[in-house]
């Protein structure tokens, strides 16, 4: 029973943390003045597909993600909001110097789409630098 409520516990905080990246996603896009129908153009999707995206309707993918940053020209990590600052923990306990280390969570976390972000920059760069080459040749 104590295993199960560990993987619910952790998809609630996975569902929240896409929560967050979605109402993130919202709130550059309407500040920078941003309609569905702007993001979905550049996204090449329908209306409806992009709207579904910001509801939780629509799975958020690495490569959707990485596109979106870019239209909205905001780093992957002010949507992640992965702030090092924000990463650490620090607790006193009795007779302790303090401690600050570390939140391994928040690390596991982020680990599998830091994979697939990088994942996907080093494949723009290999895609960039084919283009180079065939404009040099011409």
């Amino acid at each position: 029973m104590y295993f199960f409520g560990k993987i619910i516990t952790f998809t609630i905080r996975i569902i929240t943390i896409m929560e967050k990246i979605i109402k993130k996603i919202a709130e550059i896009r309407t500040r920078k003045g941003f309609s569905y129908e702007n993001m979905a153009h550049d996204l090449d999707l329908s209306t409806s597909a992009y709207r579904k995206i910001e509801t939780g309707e629509t799975k958020l993918t690495v490569e959707r993600l990485v596109d979106i940053s870019r239209i909205l020209e905001t780093p992957l990590n002010d949507l992640l909001d992965t702030d090092s600052q924000k990463n650490f923990n620090q607790e006193n306990k009795d007779n302790a110097h303090g401690f600050q280390g570390f939140n391994d969570n928040i690390f596991n976390e982020y680990s599998e789409v830091s994979k697939k972000l990088i994942a996907s920059y080093e494949q723009q760069i290999k895609d960039l630098k084919t283009e180079i080459e065939q404009l040099k040749s011409r």
